[in-house]
């Protein structure tokens, strides 16, 4: 065998290497792209169903809070300002992310200040339709946060995978941008108030 031969099958042999090293770790980026996006559908899934369940509890609490009008509107303007604020993955920006949690969080503080004044009534209290609103949103924010984790940890494989070399010649070259984490809300740094 010629010197050329050998060498053209090298060349040939190194670049099918190349490409099929590519392909793959294109098709690993697309992968862990996919499994952001599923576990992103997995938190907007559980905030919507709080969102659906805070009109239920607003009406049930109305009907005994007659004098907490403010605190009920509160919570349903929270409400629509949270169930308007969206975000797109697939174009996903640090800024937009951001107004969401803060959205997010606007609605807990709300729904925190609503679940402290039903404390003045004890039939409320009592009702077990009420009982059964307050439990199930109780559910739904733990669901809440299980899903934000498994987000956050799928968020960090994804964004360590694209940003590993070589990796993140490839991810800059198609388009795979590093993806923004769920934080602690800023009330969650302040120590609860205790007056007994």
């Amino acid at each position: 065998m010629n010197r050329t031969k050998l060498m053209l099958i090298i060349i040939t042999a190194l670049f099918a290497i190349a490409v099929l090293w590519v392909v793959n770790a294109y098709n690993h980026m697309v992968t862990a792209q996919e499994a952001v996006t599923t576990e992103w559908a997995n938190v907007e899934s559980q905030y919507q169903r709080r969102a659906d369940l805070i009109p239920n509890l607003v009406a049930t609490v109305k009907g005994y809070a007659t004098h907490e009008s403010e605190t009920l509107e509160n919570v349903v303007n929270a409400r629509a300002k949270a169930t308007q604020t969206t975000v797109d993955i697939d174009n996903f920006s640090r800024e937009e992310f951001e107004k969401y949690q803060e959205a997010q969080g606007e609605l807990n503080l709300a729904l925190g200040r609503l679940m402290m004044i039903t404390e003045n009534y004890p039939d409320l209290k009592a009702n077990q339709n009420f009982r059964d609103l307050q439990e199930q949103l109780e559910g739904t924010e733990n669901r809440i946060q299980v899903t934000r984790q498994a987000y956050n940890n799928t968020a960090k494989a994804y964004n360590t995978m694209i940003r590993r070399f070589p990796n993140n010649i490839l991810s800059s070259m198609f388009g795979f941008d590093v993806v923004t984490y769920f934080h602690a809300d800023v009330e969650a740094a302040k120590a609860p108030q205790v007056n007994f």
